[in-house]
């Protein structure tokens, strides 16, 4: 039987991210859901939602699959320019989220997994199972709320000013 509260937070999620639509930001519906089944899971007004057994991998492979297909054979003849800047940003954010990680836990007394966890540049589905796995999979998942949030509100807006006074050239 299906649990009436993945009903509210399909429904709020649903409604966020449409609504988010509208703002022309990329990947505003993701925004925008995960906005707003955070709120409602926030609130305390409805119980945290149980997901049936296999649910949560079935969408993770759906999410999978869309990003999935949008790599192509132009992704691979790409891969041929960008693979050393692939390589040099991978290390690079790797070795800084360690860095900000172990920084964060020492600075503020947060145990170290989830500051690692938290800071490592993956997403937050794929490090919030990680997280499971050394039991701190909630507090994980709210860095990355928190970080994926943050980042698709901020960045568009910078892009988008840099075009605009000549920074970038769209």
């Amino acid at each position: 039987m299906l649990n009436i509260n993945l009903i509210y937070y399909a429904l709020a999620g649903s409604l966020i991210g449409l609504l988010a639509l509208k703002t022309g930001i990329p990947a505003a519906p993701l925004a925008g859901a995960l906005l707003g089944a955070s709120i409602l899971s926030i609130s305390g007004k409805i119980e945290v939602a149980n997901w049936p057994v296999g649910t949560r991998t079935i969408l993770e492979i759906g999410i999978g699959t869309v990003i999935g297909t949008s790599l192509t054979k132009d992704s691979l003849n790409d891969l041929q320019i960008l693979w050393k800047p692939a390589i040099l940003i991978t290390f690079t954010l790797v070795v800084t989220g360690l860095a900000i990680g172990l920084w964060t836990s020492r600075l503020l007394g947060v145990d170290i997994i989830t500051t690692i966890l938290g800071a490592a540049p993956g997403g937050i589905s794929g490090m919030s199972l990680v997280g499971s796995e050394y039991g701190v999979g909630a507090a994980v998942a709210t860095l990355h709320a928190v970080r994926l949030i943050t980042v698709l509100l901020i960045l568009p807006l910078v892009v988008k000013s840099l075009s605009l006074i000549g920074v970038i050239k769209s």
